[in-house]
């Protein structure tokens, strides 16, 4: 069944929990979608994850259309978010709005996830009306990085846990469905489910979201030297990947790989009329 607004907001309201992932690409989100996932965000974060830039300040519009693009041909039931990158929604309402409108065009997104609070209220606003739906993201806010003070996490202390509150409920009520909760607090993330009627999707929020987001390949263990405390390897694919990748290396190198079963066979006389045109003669028995 093909996940729509509608039938996540049902999951909340029945109690259902949703799994979500990032994903950048069209094998991973073929994989994802038969794996049986709810939601694939192409987070800007595609800048580190498959482009090696140290943050996502330097992701564009192209990059995220043409990632977006890939994973929305390869998710036949998930719905597909995609994050709109920095600097693309916060320079004037018309321009956030085409842009916003290209990811759904040209991106083939069902949905766009901005970042920030209650000062987006009035565009998150704008873009429902004009049939964008629209995720939110509370908390670390990765574009913001530069301002937060690194990578950690927010809204431990009570006035910062109230703005948290205020900019979750100024946001539901501009008309996103659905709001990221990144690295709070656990009873805080807890206490916003409990307060809003919009989804909210948890990545070192705790248990208490109505769902949870983690990136493919951090939970794929893809990367053996990274893995935050919110993370959860669920399988080692780049041990077995790295292993598959050095076997090959080495049947390649030692002649065994390829090998009769692997190639393809040509007609002997075509064989010898075409050695005999090179002035080769007949092969060697």
């Amino acid at each position: 069944m093909k996940q729509t607004v509608a039938t996540l907001q049902k999951k909340k309201r029945d109690g259902e929990k949703i799994a979500m992932i990032t994903a950048y690409d069209y094998t991973m989100a073929r994989l994802c979608n038969e794996a049986g996932v709810d939601m694939i965000l192409v987070g800007d974060s595609l800048g580190m994850v498959m482009l090696g830039y140290e943050d996502t300040v330097s992701v564009t519009m192209e990059d995220m259309i043409h990632h977006s693009r890939a994973v929305a041909r390869g998710s036949a039931s998930a719905l597909v978010v995609t994050d709109m990158p920095f600097m693309s929604y916060r320079t004037g309402r018309e321009e956030a709005l085409r842009n916003a409108g290209r990811l759904l065009a040209e991106g083939r997104a069902q949905a766009v996830k901005l970042e920030g609070g209650a000062e987006l209220a009035d565009l998150v606003r704008d873009m429902v009306c004009c049939g964008i739906p629209v995720v939110g993201h509370l908390g670390l806010t990765p574009q913001s990085v530069n301002t937060l003070g690194g990578y950690r996490v927010q809204a431990r202390e009570e006035a910062s846990a109230l703005r948290l509150l205020e900019d979750a409920r100024a946001l539901e009520a501009a008309g996103v469905f659905a709001l990221v909760l990144e690295c709070v607090p656990s009873p805080l993330a807890a206490l916003v489910t409990q307060s809003v009627s919009c989804i909210t999707i948890g990545i070192g929020a705790g248990p208490h979201c109505d769902g949870q987001v983690l990136v493919g390949q951090d939970l794929l263990a893809m990367y053996s030297n990274l893995c935050p405390r919110f993370v959860r390897h669920f399988a080692e694919a780049g041990t077995v990947i790295r292993d598959g990748v050095a076997k090959y290396c080495a049947c390649v190198r030692d002649g065994s790989f390829p090998g009769t079963e692997h190639s393809f066979a040509m007609d002997a006389e075509v064989l010898l009329r075409l050695r005999q045109r090179l002035g080769l003669g007949e092969p060697r028995p």
